[in-house]
C-alpha cells in the first residue's frame, strides 16, 4: 500500500470512529436529560411518592410548563418494573 492509501484508510477509520462516538455521546446526553427531568418532576410532585413537595401554589404554577417532565415521569413509572433491563438497553450491553 502506498502512503496515500494508508492515509485514506486511516482517515475513513477515524471518521467512522468519530461518528460512532458522537452518536453514543448524544444518546448518553439524552438519557441524562430524561433522568434530570424525571428527578425534577418527582421533586415538584413529590406527594406521589411520599416526599415533601413545594407549596401547592408553586406546583400549580409550574404544571403548564411540566408536560414533558410529567410524561417522562409516567414513562419511568411504567419502566420501573425492570429498571436494570432499561439500563442495559441504554448501555447497549449484550
Amino acid at each position: 500500500m502506498t502512503n496515500s492509501k494508508i492515509f485514506k484508510f486511516l482517515s475513513r477509520l477515524w471518521t467512522t470512529f468519530d461518528m460512532v462516538n458522537r452518536h453514543k455521546a448524544v444518546e448518553y446526553h439524552e438519557w441524562e436529560e430524561k433522568e434530570l427531568r424525571n428527578t425534577f418532576a418527582l421533586l415538584v410532585a413529590g406527594s406521589f411518592i411520599g416526599i415533601a413537595s413545594p407549596p401547592a401554589q408553586i406546583t400549580m404554577e409550574l404544571l403548564p410548563y411540566m408536560e414533558a417532565d410529567l410524561k417522562i415521569m409516567f414513562e419511568r413509572m411504567d419502566a420501573s418494573i425492570d429498571p436494570i433491563g432499561e439500563m442495559f438497553s441504554m448501555l447497549d450491553v449484550g
